[in-house]
């Protein structure tokens, strides 16, 4: 069996108001499929993140007009990924996935005002907070043992 650790996680960020959620969120999921490149001299560890993506913008009222078009769109992700390897810390490995989806967003979506917030929170609460209109994703064709260890926790 392949050490691996899991940590629940918490990603919010800005997007463009044209952004789509799907989109979104597969850009983290394939993201995090190798993490720890810039912290490591070049080598990386294999990671597999699973979780829901959800819109997160402010309600609006009926007697409140419709957000301007563009005003950007606030998103999240509640869910876990999975590291390979022995070692590791969450901080550690909170801050290879901070990096990364940093990179990813802004290169996707360009600048956005402020770079996403990834961090790691209780187990329970991503059961518990997750929308039941959440997409699914997942980092496709990840190591097996990742995606068993990551996914008994969903």
């Amino acid at each position: 069996m392949l050490d691996s650790l899991i940590v629940p996680l918490f990603v919010t960020t800005d997007l463009p108001p044209e952004a789509e959620l799907a989109e979104f969120g597969e850009l983290l999921a394939e993201t995090a499929r190798v993490l720890g490149r810039e912290g490591n001299g070049g080598d990386g560890y294999e990671a597999f993140l699973a979780g829901k993506v959800f819109w997160l913008d402010r309600p609006v009222l009926p007697e409140q007009r419709p957000a301007a078009e563009g005003e950007l769109r606030f998103a999240g992700m509640l869910g876990y990924v999975a590291a390979s390897g022995a070692g590791h810390t969450a901080r550690e490995v909170v801050g290879d996935v901070r990096r990364a989806i940093g990179a990813a967003v802004a290169g996707r979506y360009g600048d956005v005002g402020v770079a996403p917030a990834v961090f790691a929170i209780r187990d329970q609460d991503v059961r518990e907070r997750t929308p039941d209109t959440a997409v699914y994703v997942d980092t496709r064709d990840a190591a097996a043992e990742l995606v068993s260890a990551a996914k008994s926790y969903l």
